[in-house]
């Protein structure tokens, strides 16, 4: 699959949409990924999550990987797909009161492998974020994978990026808005803006 192929599922599934976003990274940008989108089209989604797991395989199973956890929301069901094509459990974690925890009894084992799955990573911060969390429960992040790499970047604190499009959007501090997007009004969609009901 080229990556002309990947972008038109992506504009057929109607994820990528134009406006003025404010991203979970705290960026801003007139572009925003909604992979949501994508994942209301199953067969779509399988179609996207099966290539990257065939262009990820061998590197997975060259570092030793046996779990792969994704950051709720976004990750989850990129997360759960990925694993199924990798032949392999899936976990994930989601914020309390902003921070990301294990819960619903998932384990790590000490030294265990991991692979963190998102669907699109903009700074690597919830990446990273996983990162941390696995460390501190003994296991260990070899590699981040998403659908979507709108960051730029090959590797996070030294961990290896591996995702199925990379694509260059821009994105903008507050203070430096671009003219286009000043006098449009901004959309919050990302999960890290949902407040939590008691």
């Amino acid at each position: 699959m080229n990556e002309q192929q990947v972008i038109d599922i992506l504009t057929k599934s109607e994820a990528v949409v134009k406006g003025h976003f404010k991203l979970s990274s705290g960026l801003h940008s007139d572009t925003y990924v909604q992979c949501a989108k994508l994942m209301m089209l199953g067969d779509q989604a399988e179609i996207l999550c099966k290539e990257l797991a065939q262009r990820i395989l061998q590197t997975v199973q060259n570092l030793g990987i046996t779990k792969v956890i994704s950051p709720a929301m976004g990750g989850l069901l990129v997360g759960y797909e990925l694993s199924k094509q990798l032949k392999m459990p899936n976990i994930f974690c989601e914020r309390v009161n902003g921070t990301f925890e294990l819960r619903r009894g998932f384990t790590v084992n000490p030294g265990e492998k991991l692979i963190v799955v998102e669907d699109v990573i903009t700074t690597g911060k919830s990446s990273f974020e996983v990162v941390e969390l696995m460390k501190s429960l003994g296991g260990e992040v070899v590699m981040l994978t998403s659908l979507i790499n709108r960051s730029g970047k090959k590797d996070i604190n030294g961990i290896q990026v591996e995702s199925l499009l990379n694509l260059d959007i821009p994105a903008y501090q507050e203070s430096e808005l671009p003219e286009h997007l000043k006098n449009v009004p901004v959309t919050k969609p990302g999960s890290r803006y949902l407040s939590t009901v008691s």
